[in-house]
Order: structure tokens, then sequence, then C-alpha cells
């Protein structure tokens, strides 16, 4: 039973640290949109790039990570799939 703790104080960790970074990323770059805004790149400013393609791809390295380390913390408790 210790070890079915374990497992699940790393899950809610893992979960919790990545929650923290998704709302970091979505509201800290909301927060300072207007001197995002100020850099303008090919004529557009950074803010536009940030909401287009950057946050979007920070979101899908976030869902990677997670599948990543959940796979390994599943391998090492012994409950990965087959």
């Amino acid at each position: 039973m210790p070890e079915n703790d374990a497992y699940w104080r790393q899950t809610r960790l893992l979960t919790l640290l990545l929650l923290g970074l998704w709302i970091l990323i979505t509201f800290v770059l909301a927060w300072f949109a207007q001197e995002i805004n100020r850099i303008v790149v090919f004529g557009f400013p950074l803010g536009f790039y940030m909401d287009a393609q950057g946050v979007l791809a920070l979101y899908l390295a976030i869902i990677w990570y997670y599948n990543r380390r959940m796979a390994q913390l599943d391998r090492h408790h012994g409950i990965d799939d087959e």
C-alpha cells in the first residue's frame, strides 16, 4: 500500500506542477499583452504570434511531457499497459 501512495503522490505533484505552468503561461502572457505587443515581428505584434502559435506549441509541449513522465511513473511502479 505505501507503494500505491507514492505513485499517487508523484502523480498529483506532476499534475499540479504542470497545471501551475499552464496557468502561468495562460494568464501571465495575457497580463503582459500590451508590453508584448510593443514588439513587432513581420509587421504584426508579438502578442499575435504568441496567441496564434506560441501558446499552442507550449500547451502541446506540456501534454507531451505529461504523457512521457506518466509512462515512466507507470513503468516504475509496475502498472504500465502492455
